[in-house]
């Protein structure tokens, strides 16, 4: 029988889950409870109480209570939850994960679902799940529903809501939980993680081509800040033979203040875990806003261009480029494992191809030279390509100069 585990505060949803419960069971699914509340009396039973996911965070639920620090004891109990679910999963007792609650208990749920591996199915119900929920998901596979209300009593409204979510949890726990593992599509090959963006995609399309050619699975991430962060995480982790990294526009963001930012650690964790990469500044040429009207004015004398009804984009500027030019290098020059950077010197990205509106050979020569004398006297290597990054023979020099250095040439 599938196994779908609750995570909730039962002193303020307590109600809520002992709904949830008889819904998941009534579908033919076993369900364990997890209490993470803290000072309020449970409203509903619970199979692991709050003493017991406070002890798996190496601290005493009475502690908590007198110590009356709601952050505290929220950062506890997302930590002990955490590590029950971990091992409710170790011991083949979870299938899945169900989950509602407002930002604390979100906060709470989340961090135990991304405690996880990726494919267990986790699902979150959410009031904060129309905002940014980056915090929430980082780099794992949580599926976010909206609770449109917030979790305060089952109503017409919050009713079908719910009912999806557990349909959905017990559906996947059940195929989760039957199934015999499929098959990986890419068998036994090395992983290799590239980055791409809409503007980068038909250079990242050779480059990608020609690994697999060479005998790699690809995983591809889209340069939107979160998809650069789980890059950043899994490479952290030593996942991947190489990274071929020809996207960096996220950098761009976090330098302009642009809305698709993955932060000041951006293209750091490779070259920490000494993971062989293949570095272009594609996308370097433009730094990504939200809709048209929330530009923001100190950069509306520039080249704006609706990139999507939710994204506009700007030129860099040589002040910028040289900047970003020097913030690469910075990074680089700390990278243990081999690395190589590759300058496309006609354009980086569809935008700045040649005849294109952001082509401009003075401003993105400020971009090469900074990153060109950043690198002086470093390990790493800086080749030249007399071509545009989406040139097909870029991507495939790309690909085969990655599979060089990760075989060791």
């Amino acid at each position: 029988m599938a196994i779908v585990v609750l995570v909730g505060t039962l002193d303020t949803k307590g109600l809520e889950y002992g709904w949830l419960r008889e819904r998941l069971e009534r579908r033919g699914v076993e369900v364990i409870v997890v209490d993470t509340g803290v000072i309020g009396t449970p409203r509903t039973s619970a199979d692991v109480s709050r003493a017991e996911v406070a002890r798996a965070a190496g601290v005493r639920l009475e502690r908590l209570r007198n110590e009356g620090d709601r952050g505290a004891a929220v950062t506890a109990m997302a930590r002990g939850a955490a590590e029950v679910v971990r091992r409710l999963h170790a011991e083949g007792r979870l299938h899945g994960v169900l989950a509602l609650g407002g930002s604390g208990g979100t906060s709470i749920a989340t961090r135990a679902m991304r405690a996880l591996p990726l494919g267990v199915p986790k699902v979150m119900v959410s009031s904060m799940a129309s905002g940014d929920v980056a915090p929430y998901v980082g780099s794992s596979d949580i599926t976010l529903m909206y609770s449109v209300v917030d979790i305060a009593g089952v109503n017409r409204v919050s009713a079908p809501i719910l009912a999806n979510a557990v349909d959905a949890v017990a559906g996947m726990a059940r195929g989760f939980a039957t199934a015999a593992p499929a098959p990986a599509p890419g068998g036994d090959r090395p992983l290799v993680a590239a980055s791409m963006a809409g503007v980068t995609t038909p250079g990242v399309d050779a480059a990608r081509a020609r690994l697999t050619e060479l005998g790699y699975e690809v995983l591809v991430f889209h340069a939107s800040g979160a998809g650069g962060r789980t890059l950043e995480s899994l490479a952290e982790q030593r996942l991947f033979a190489g990274v071929l990294d020809l996207t960096l526009c996220e950098l761009a963001d976090d330098l302009c203040g642009g809305i698709l930012t993955a932060g000041p650690d951006r293209l750091l964790a490779a070259g920490r875990a000494g993971v062989p990469q293949v570095v272009s500044p594609g996308a370097l040429d433009l730094v990504k806003f939200g809709p048209l009207d929330t530009v923001p004015e100190r950069v509306l004398d520039r080249d704006v261009r609706v990139h999507n009804p939710s994204i506009s984009v700007v030129r860099t500027t040589a002040e910028e480029c040289a900047e970003l030019g020097a913030r690469v290098a910075a990074k680089l020059r700390s990278a243990t494992g081999p690395t190589t950077v590759l300058l496309p010197l006609r354009g980086l990205s569809t935008l700045g191809e040649p005849g294109g509106p952001y082509h401009d050979p003075v401003v993105d020569e400020v971009l090469f030279t900074a990153v060109r004398d950043g690198l002086r006297g470093s390990a790493v290597d800086v080749v030249e390509a007399d071509t545009h990054l989406n040139d097909p023979p870029f991507g495939r020099a790309a690909a085969e100069l990655l599979h060089r250095l990760i075989e060791g040439g």
